[in-house]
């Protein structure tokens, strides 16, 4: 009891539906740090206020209107500002912007049902990786201060994994496996070489070298586990979801998750 869960997010995760599996597993009490890249937050942003995200990059492309939506990039960048200013990280700036929105989706916004629920969202940023840099209100004061804060925040969560706790990363080739290793190192740096011997699952539609490396081997050298789970997120998500879900309901003899959520 009390181990860390560590849930790293790609875009495609939150893009595909799937926030409210992981909402219930923050309800649940499951998920002690929820950590994502910057696509995951706009998806997440998008949905929330606006019903619907995504668009047709290759069409976009073509005459430069890719990514130039007006009310998401002011939005977002205008919370960085506002975080900057009051001391927030990334995750929690956009929370706050979206409690005072109006919002077509509240309840599926993990940014801000793990704000609510009082559990660490991390938004890391890759500076002119993301659609919302392009926008003229963009900071890059704001979006690396917010961001670095941000970091620090995941790496004073992961002592909690010393011992049997668990990090996921879900769906993020390349953001998520970079920031945990850094994270990993100043966790281990200033506790000792803690923490060690817990599990790792990277879960993806195909294989990538750094989240096998950075997130499956690296961490779990010399002692824990890491584990490779291959298949479309929309199929192998909710299957997890609901093998933890169930492992729990069997424990309290509760059956809430299959009346609660239907797939």
């Amino acid at each position: 009891m009390g181990r860390g869960v560590v849930m790293m997010l790609g875009g495609h995760i939150v893009k595909t539906g799937l926030s409210p599996l992981l909402i219930d597993l923050m309800k649940r009490g499951v998920i002690t740090h929820l950590a994502m890249n910057g696509s995951a937050a706009i998806h997440d942003y998008e949905i929330a206020r606006f019903g619907a995200t995504s668009e047709d990059v290759a069409r976009g492309l073509i005459d430069g209107t890719f990514g130039m939506a007006e009310e998401t990039g002011r939005g977002m960048n205008e919370a960085f500002i506002a975080g900057m200013k009051n001391g927030w990280g990334m995750g929690e700036s956009l929370a706050r912007a979206l409690e005072t929105l109006p919002l077509s989706n509240a309840n599926l916004s993990v940014m801000l049902s793990a704000f609510q629920l009082g559990i660490p969202c991390t938004v890391h940023a890759a500076l002119g990786a993301e659609i919302i840099h392009q926008h003229p209100a963009a900071s890059g004061a704001a979006i690396g201060d917010t961001s670095h804060r941000d970091f620090r925040r995941l790496a004073a969560s992961l002592p909690s994994l010393h011992e049997g706790g668990v990090a996921l990363n879900l769906g993020s080739a390349v953001i998520m496996p970079e920031v945990f290793l850094k994270a990993l190192t100043i966790a281990r740096n200033l506790n000792g070489g803690k923490p060690t011997a817990f599990t790792t699952c990277d879960l993806d539609m195909q294989r990538h070298y750094r989240p096998r490396v950075n997130v499956v081997q690296r961490p779990t050298q010399g002692s824990g586990k890491g584990y490779e789970i291959t298949g479309h997120h929309e199929i192998m998500v909710p299957l997890l979801v609901w093998a933890v879900a169930d492992s729990l309901d069997a424990a309290s003899g509760d059956t809430r998750f299959d009346s609660h959520l239907q797939y």
